[in-house]
């Protein structure tokens, strides 16, 4: 049976604690729907083709990573934004957006179902928010890990790796979290691992002796939404299913 769009919101919103956060833009419902609600697709972020695979799946509502909206962005709607959101509109597609407490959750965020993939058992959190993860860890040298971390992920991943030294120690935050890495050794990490790499991490990691791994934005963050939407549509008797759009970022 269908639930209505508030009773989706709420369960979202009680699972997820939107408001223990300070994020870069609007959590929960971006784009308002249909109001009754029988079949959830998730992906990581509301992009044409996210939009297109959910209409073409017969799907009430989006369930999302990055949405549509950011802070300090353009707010008018021309080009990109008015196809995407033309598109939900005319199909009457309710978009759920969750970013920052959808990385943090502790069983079924990006964050922790990265660390079940990857059999990292995290036993403390550290940086803003308290988003990123360690764990203890036993592989020779970083380049076994970035080995293990591109099996698991299915794609390569950039490393930069300081030195020969055994990794008993792993910090982990998915996405863009490039910034956390000062953080991630003040931790005492050996090795962090996250989804991008900017310029001045390649010199710390250097500098600092501890490895850095780059293994995609996407890759990184393409599992939270699912567990979150799956284990929502369980608990609602409602269709669910999952559309990873490939992106090679």
């Amino acid at each position: 049976m269908p639930i209505s769009r508030p009773e989706l919101l709420q369960a979202f919103d009680s699972l997820l604690q939107p408001e223990r956060f300070k994020d870069y833009g609007p959590n929960g419902l971006q784009v308002e729907g249909k109001k009754e609600i029988a079949r959830i697709a998730s992906g990581v972020t509301a992009s044409r083709a996210l939009i297109d695979a959910a209409i073409g799946a017969r799907a009430d509502a989006l369930f999302v990573h990055h949405g549509l909206f950011w802070r300090g962005q353009d707010g008018r709607v021309t080009g990109w934004m008015k196809q995407r959101l033309q598109r939900l509109l005319a199909h009457d597609i309710n978009l759920f957006a969750y970013h920052l407490p959808l990385d943090a959750h502790p069983e079924l965020g990006n964050n922790a179902q990265l660390g079940k993939r990857l059999d990292w058992v995290a036993d403390a959190r550290f940086g803003e928010q308290d988003l990123g993860c360690v764990a203890r860890a036993r592989y020779s040298d970083a380049q076994a890990l970035a080995q293990h971390v591109e099996q698991v992920l299915g794609r390569r991943a950039t490393l930069v790796s300081p030195g020969d030294q055994a990794i008993t120690r792993v910090a982990w935050c998915t996405g863009g979290a490039q910034g956390y890495f000062e953080a991630a050794i003040a931790a005492g990490a050996d090795a962090f691992v996250t989804g991008e790499i900017s310029e001045p991490q390649a010199h710390l990691a250097r500098e600092m002796g501890v490895a850095f791994i780059a293994a995609g934005h996407h890759a990184t963050e393409r599992y939270g939404a699912p567990a979150v939407a799956a284990q929502v549509a369980a608990q609602f008797g409602l269709d669910h299913v999952f559309i990873d759009i490939d992106n090679p970022a």
